[in-house]
């Protein structure tokens, strides 16, 4: 049969060989899968989010060629990937996901649309060495707090290094940052120690870095804190911040300086904390917080009432279930990503409201290679 086939098939005849086994066992993989696992919360309630995607890495991400898969069958090679090693913080922008990989001493760019993956710390004027929490601001523009050079390092859209900001003030332990709606002004939790009061929120200016505001003090009482971590700002200028050590989420209205409310505490059950870690707020006001002995990311409404959560607690790499989830971020429709650092992935949740194929991380349909060539000609000229 093969000495019928001309060189022109040939290519065909090996990348079907090579990819057909493949198809064969992820279609059955994804047949014997309990589809209401992938659906939150499970029946019989009314579903509001569906799983949607995990990101392992670069090949998540990335389109691969007819000719490189058939260069690979020939030479016994595997397909070279870039992969998350402990990612932490997200931060999304009209498609494009940035995740802050502290152990990498990186962070990587994931753009699906684009079929693009960056890695920004291969800039040479950059150097990252523990980057934790990150912002994005309306134009794409990305703020990375590094917690060992105790900086800001911000990027343009495209990943590529703009200007770092010295921050003037006694950081040990920078965990998170927020901007401010005017986009004038940056805030910081500073975790602290166990054995010191630097327990607080700083606020610096977004252009120089100055020192502008200290925000709270060690304790338990009304704008206290205790190893505050995660932080968020709403459109309204409220402030959210994970105070971890105490077990729940003050909300602080920045024009006023006062608190505005708080909610949560230590415990197993719903609506409780045991270890969160990371905080969001979408456009419609819903916090979103993730906790670490949940494995899981709780909703809440404005006045902290629970609406529901996402995800689970496990021990097997699967959509999800998490081990030591961190970092969490909503987009424009409403997607949730959420990070986590033991099975080195990043989750995507679609809310039902929005089609699979709809918005900005809308699933498209394969690019062909002609096609592909042509977007990245286009992107490296826009370079």
């Amino acid at each position: 049969m093969l000495g019928k086939l001309s060189m022109k098939s040939l290519p065909s005849l090996i990348l079907a060989l090579l990819m057909g086994p493949t198809l064969v066992g992820c279609a059955s993989q994804m047949v014997t899968q309990d589809v209401e696992e992938f659906v939150y919360p499970k029946a019989p309630d009314a579903p509001r989010f569906y799983w949607q995607k995990m990101l392992l890495g670069s090949q998540s991400v990335e389109h691969e060629t007819e000719e490189s898969r058939i260069q690979r069958f020939i030479t016994g090679t595997t397909a070279e990937s870039r992969g998350l090693s402990k990612p932490f913080g997200i931060a999304v922008h009209r498609g494009r996901i940035f995740v802050s990989d502290p152990p990498a001493r990186d962070v990587l760019m994931f753009d699906p649309h684009q079929y693009r993956f960056k890695s920004l710390s291969a800039d040479p004027n950059v150097t990252l060495m523990k980057p934790f929490g990150l912002e994005v601001a309306d134009d794409g523009t990305l703020y990375v707090l590094d917690q060992t050079l105790k900086d800001i390092k911000v990027f343009n859209r495209e990943g590529n290094w703009l200007r770092t900001l010295s921050l003037d003030a006694p950081l040990e332990m920078p965990t998170d940052l927020a901007l401010s709606p005017d986009g004038r002004s940056v805030f910081v939790s500073e975790t602290g120690k166990v054995d010191n009061q630097n327990h607080v929120i700083y606020r610096f200016d977004a252009t120089s870095g100055e020192l502008l505001d200290t925000l709270g003090s060690r304790g338990k009482g009304e704008m206290e804190f205790n190893f505050p971590k995660g932080i968020d700002i709403d459109e309204d200028n409220k402030l959210y911040v994970v105070d971890s050590g105490n077990f729940r989420v003050q909300v602080i209205d920045l024009e006023a300086r006062t608190l505005v409310h708080t909610f949560g505490q230590v415990g197993r059950t719903f609506g409780s904390f045991s270890r969160p870690k990371d905080i969001a707020v979408d456009g419609e006001g819903r916090i979103y917080v993730t906790d670490a002995a949940f494995g899981n990311v709780q909703i809440f409404n404005q006045q902290g009432q629970l609406l529901m959560f996402i995800g689970e607690r496990g021990g097997e790499l699967r959509p999800g279930v998490f081990m030591l989830n961190s970092g969490i971020d909503v987009d424009e429709d409403g997607r949730i990503l959420m990070a986590d650092q033991f099975f080195r992935k990043v989750d995507i949740f679609r809310p039902v409201a929005v089609a699979e194929d709809q918005g900005f991380l809308g699933e498209r349909l394969p690019i062909s290679d002609d096609e592909y060539r042509a977007l990245k000609q286009k992107l490296d000229s826009d370079d």
